[in-house]
């Protein structure tokens, strides 16, 4: 399985590459799969993504189901979807006892709290990762701002979480990456990630592509995702009817930023992570083609 490397003197010294190393499936579309071995190679982390409406028996279960079959998984931690500290003390015992040990750890989708949590920061003071043995744990990343953590545009408090974040982890020996939101041009994702180098971010990070799946599709999802300027490519494909009938695939894209890495190999960009949009099978066959 991989291991993040949080320093980039380190990480300098391995072969400048973007190694595709985890896809993302919730577990209504997980059950639809009858045996993830047959598309996947086992150093793929699966993480389980939890959404509005997502029963946590559902995802402790798919992420148990997924751990038997041999795999990484890294379950979403929702802060702002848990009532309080004794929930989520009970979710991680649970997660713990089928095996898991790391988590992706979110604020949230939900526009209010049901409880006690609104961030990331205020699960992780509450010290039960430590507790339960958590010793991987991924955050996320927005190449292109996030308005519910700055809603003036700017990525002021953004920073400053991640900033502590990283923090936290020295300070706890916990192994942690960043975990992007998906965008479309290259230069998104190396000038976010050098301007965060330059603030004193070391973590490494696991940039966010859109699985294949029809263009249509695709913008629909990037719209309600708030993808912010890049969306522009997609829609200038668009026009040109020739590209809108043929299925989006995240190669180009992918392309660009190894050729980035090469030439930068000290850059914070370490690790390629899919979201299937069009279907788990497909973004199974392009992981396996590029790794």
């Amino acid at each position: 399985m991989d291991n993040p490397v949080s320093n980039p003197d380190i990480a300098g010294h391995l072969a400048a590459s973007l190694p595709c190393r985890s896809l993302e499936v919730m577990p209504r579309t997980a059950a639809a799969i009858g045996d993830f071995r047959l598309l996947l190679t086992e150093n793929t982390r699966i993480y389980v993504a939890h959404v509005d409406g997502t029963s946590l028996d559902d995802m402790v279960a798919t992420a148990r189901r997924l751990r038997l079959e041999g795999f990484a998984v890294m379950p979403h931690v929702p802060a702002r979807s848990l009532a309080d500290a004794a929930e989520l003390d009970g979710l991680l015992a649970r997660y713990r006892a089928a095996g898991i040990a790391e988590a992706l750890l979110l604020g949230g989708g939900a526009r209010s709290p049901a409880g006690t949590f609104t961030s990331v920061r205020d699960m992780l003071e509450t010290g039960l990762f430590e507790r339960h043995g958590f010793t991987r744990l991924h955050v996320a990343g927005h190449p292109e701002g996030n308005r519910d953590i700055d809603p003036d545009g700017s990525s002021l408090e953004a920073d400053r979480a991640l900033l502590w974040k990283q923090d936290y982890a020295a300070r706890h020996g916990v192994d942690m990456a960043i975990v992007t939101q998906f965008a479309f041009e290259p230069q998104c994702f190396i000038e976010w990630s050098e301007r965060i180098a330059a603030l004193g971010v070391t973590l490494p990070v696991h940039v966010g592509l859109a699985g294949p799946t029809k263009l249509k599709t695709l913008i629909k999802y990037a719209i309600a995702c708030g993808v912010g300027p890049s969306l522009k490519v997609l829609q200038k494909r668009a026009l040109d009817v020739r590209r809108l009938l043929t299925p989006f695939e995240p190669g180009e894209l992918a392309d660009a930023l190894l050729d980035y890495k090469r030439a930068n190999p000290h850059s914070l960009l370490t690790a390629l992570h899919v979201f299937p949009l069009g279907g788990i099978e497909p973004a199974a066959q392009w992981l396996r083609r590029r790794t």
